[in-house]
Order: C-alpha cells, then sequence, then structure tokens
C-alpha cells in the first residue's frame, strides 16, 4: 500500500532470502553451522527455522550471521533511494535500518495472526514455536514510533495507511 502512494519499499525478508541463498558467503557460514537445515546444496529456510525458532541461543546465532548482512543491504538500498519518502518491511524487532528512521510497527491481535499464519500453510507448533521466539505484541508496540492497526478488514487498513501517510509526509512521529 505503502508503494501504491508513491514510497519506495523494501522487504528485510527478502534480504534474508538473499543471504541464505546458494553462493552467498552468510549461506556457506550458516550451511557449516546447521548442515541438517541443507537439502540439495540449498539451505531449507523451513528446517532452519524448526531448528532455530525452537532455540533462543539458535536464533541468536543464526541472527548474528545474518542481521549485519542485511543491515549493510538496507542502508545501501536507503543511499540509493535519496530523498523519496521510502519503507522498510522488517519481520524481526532489530535494530536493522538506521535510527533515524520512524519506526511504525503494524499491529493486529494474536488470534487474527495466526488465522493469517494458518492460511500461508503453517501449521498450530510451527505458529506457536515462531510466536514464542518472537517479541510480545506489547514488545512491538512499545517500540514503534507509530502504531498501524491492521486487525481489521482490507478497508480498515486502507484508512489506516492513509493516515500514516498524511502524518509521516507531514514530518509527525
Amino acid at each position: 500500500m505503502l508503494a501504491e502512494r508513491g514510497f519506495s519499499v523494501l522487504d528485510a525478508d527478502r534480504l534474508g532470502h538473499r543471504v541464505l541463498a546458494p553462493g552467498h558467503p552468510v549461506a556457506a557460514r550458516v550451511a557449516l553451522r546447521w548442515p541438517e537445515a541443507v537439502v540439495e546444496r540449498r539451505i531449507d529456510r523451513g528446517r532452519l527455522g524448526r531448528i532455530v525458532f525452537d532455540d533462543e541461543s539458535q536464533l541468536e546465532e543464526l541472527e548474528a550471521l545474518t542481521h549485519p548482512a542485511i543491515r549493510e543491504a538496507i542502508e545501501q538500498w536507503g543511499s540509493e533511494v535519496g530523498n523519496r519518502p521510502a519503507a522498510v518491511e522488517i519481520p524481526v524487532l532489530a535494530d536493522l535500518a538506521d535510527a533515524s528512521w520512524v519506526r511504525v510497527t503494524v499491529d493486529a491481535p494474536i488470534e487474527t495472526r495466526k488465522e493469517r499464519l494458518r492460511r500461508r500453510g503453517l501449521t498450530e507448533d510451527d505458529i506457536d514455536a515462531r510466536m514464542a521466539a518472537q517479541p510480545s505484541r506489547d514488545d512491538w508496540r512499545s517500540a514503534a514510533d507509530l502504531v498501524l492497526d491492521n486487525g481489521g478488514p482490507g478497508e480498515s487498513l486502507v484508512s489506516e495507511v492513509d493516515r500514516l501517510v498524511k502524518r509521516l509526509m507531514a514530518g509527525n512521529r
């Protein structure tokens, strides 16, 4: 929706996919650390997720390997965007973007989030493990400069995004 409103938008999760792709130096280090997540010489993100989302210390290890490369790619992209309005979608509560950026948390009730994950094909066990490994809803909300409500139907999200864009373009946090 932000792209439809003239923003340059970067999905940090796609950057995560890139750093785990064959040939990337980070992927090689991840493959050495978690060989059981490698299938046909590629990191199987599903397998890797099942391993690290069940063990906080392993998730921290993975993030220590991947986050610096993702942060660097975001910084490079940001310098290329220049003064145009821009947004980076970051699916984790981590300092991957410059501190000067406005942090917007897209929020929805827990059950709404779970239902959306079920529709994406995740099992209840996968959903529970991922949610347990992530910051709480309160953590997300308290880390945000602004909170966008995504708990209702699509048309309410459109209104929320329009309000957000007006506020951001006016320079209001």
